[in-house]
């Protein structure tokens, strides 16, 4: 067996899981069943706060996390894995109520049921990329895609709406940041 498949008996996986630099979640049927400091330092909240409840309260609106999941359960059913940034919400501390910026990766341990059992990884991006104006669910949604570098196609694809609809909510975004340029959008939506 090799070594990476044999892990050495006084690594202490406890400590990594509650010391890893990245928040981590060990979830069943979209409840956090575990977290490690970092997730509740991220997002401003206890461990018991966190743990027991859905991903829900991570999310800045029900239709967001409900969007999300649907259009996540496909992917993972295939692969096992899910990953994108993602616009999510500080539930306590002096920030409660604020978006961030989120790199999200899941994995699920059964592929087969995506939601059952999974593990998943939280990067807050912040620092390099805030939420300047204020946007809608849908909008949100559409700026993390155009961020991935989708097309109005693909977009519209992943969120089940037309490309022209992906276009009409682009326009706004350009509105809103005042960008002169789909291009433009994208340079500001990196800055913040």
């Amino acid at each position: 067996m090799s070594a990476e498949h044999n892990p050495s008996p006084d690594i202490d996986y406890r400590l990594a899981f509650d010391l890893a630099p990245v928040g981590l979640a060990l979830s069943r049927q979209r409840t956090m069943v575990d977290c490690n400091q970092a997730l509740c330092d991220m997002f401003g909240a206890t461990r018991e706060q966190l743990v027991g409840q859905s991903f829900r309260i991570l999310y800045p609106s029900a239709d967001e996390y409900e969007r999300t999941g649907a259009r996540i359960t496909p992917l993972m059913g295939r692969s096992g894995t899910y990953s994108d940034n993602r616009i999510m919400k500080r539930v306590g501390g002096r920030l409660q109520g604020d978006t961030f910026w989120c790199h999200v990766t899941g994995r699920a341990l059964q592929p087969d049921t995506p939601h059952a059992a999974g593990i998943w990884s939280f990067e807050d991006l912040s620092s390099s990329r805030t939420v300047k104006a204020e946007l809608t669910p849908r909008e949100r949604e559409v700026a993390a895609f155009l961020m991935d570098g989708l097309t109005s196609k693909q977009i519209g694809k992943a969120l089940s709406i037309s490309h022209r609809t992906v276009e009409i909510y682009r326009a706004r975004l350009i509105r809103k940041y005042e960008a002169q340029s789909t291009p433009d959008l994208m340079q500001r939506l990196l800055a913040g």
